[in-house]
């Protein structure tokens, strides 16, 4: 991805262990849980975690934590997900698009949906509209997931972008009521749909700024797509898939609907709650 040029979004807040502070200029990057105070969605890979103390590389050396250089491609990416909204909800929606605050945290963190750390990967909470990102996340995208290439940590971010998207758009509030009035089976495949939704909205901005990307970023993004898929995940883990339990859609749905936000460039193509199969 070409970001030479692009400079880093304001918007976001860099968090050391024991410290908190503003980083003008930095920046950076599905479970959704049902809190007393809200939800937080982001991309879970607990499968893979699971009986792990932290993220490990294939091998075994562990992660490392946010460092500069990690969190200035993301401060770039966030502007191009600001410019690109601002546009799009002008353009499309007839609104004004209000861009969320990104957090880079090193290690953990607590944010109004609860407690974050690397290990449980980046999510947005709308109570505080923020996304909350520790950059060894991005390791284990490359090294454990086996999905490399800046543009799939772009992808990722874009994504935790699309949940604020909603948030603006009042879907997430509105899911968040069914699914409180929902068995656990139907309030998965509500969130398996919001998760679908906003791979469809990553697409929208992966069009958007088709510009900056260079051979091979699309395939990047659709491999990471694909390597958190419910299934992949859980594959990964040893555990037969079970598809009563995914919460963000298969590889194939997850890879199926960012192609059809890249291929549309239109909000409107990604309503997955009107589609009849995903």
């Amino acid at each position: 991805m070409r970001l030479r040029g692009i400079k880093g979004s304001r918007n976001v807040e860099v968090r050391g262990r024991g410290r908190a502070g503003a980083a003008g200029g930095l920046g950076i990057v599905g479970l959704l849980v049902v809190l007393g105070i809200g939800y937080f969605t982001g991309i879970d890979v607990t499968p893979l975690l699971q009986g792990a103390n932290q993220p490990q590389s294939q091998q075994g050396a562990p992660l490392q934590p946010a460092d500069p250089e990690a969190t200035q491609f993301v401060s770039q990416v966030l502007t191009t997900t600001e410019q690109v909204w601002t546009q799009i909800f002008a353009d499309q929606l007839d609104r004004t698009y209000q861009p969320p605050v990104l957090v880079v945290f090193d290690g953990v963190t607590q944010s109004p949906c609860g407690g974050a750390s690397g290990a449980s990967g980046p999510f947005y909470c709308p109570v505080d509209q923020k996304a909350y990102l520790d950059t060894a996340f991005f390791t284990m995208l490359s090294q454990r997931l086996g999905a490399d290439g800046d543009f799939a940590a772009a992808y990722v971010i874009a994504h935790e972008v699309a949940h604020h998207v909603q948030n603006e758009l009042g879907i997430l509030e509105q899911v968040n009521q069914a699914r409180q009035q929902a068995t656990q089976v139907e309030a998965n495949a509500l969130t398996v749909r919001l998760e679908l939704m906003a791979d469809c909205l990553s697409g929208v901005w992966a069009q958007s700024v088709s510009g900056l990307m260079e051979r091979g970023d699309l395939e990047e993004a659709l491999n990471a797509a694909r390597r958190i898929g419910d299934d992949y995940l859980q594959s990964q883990a040893g555990q037969v898939p079970q598809p009563h339990t995914f919460t963000h859609g298969t590889s194939e749905q997850r890879a199926g609907w960012f192609q059809r936000g890249y291929d549309s460039g239109q909000v409107d193509q990604c309503d997955t709650f009107a589609a009849s199969e995903l």
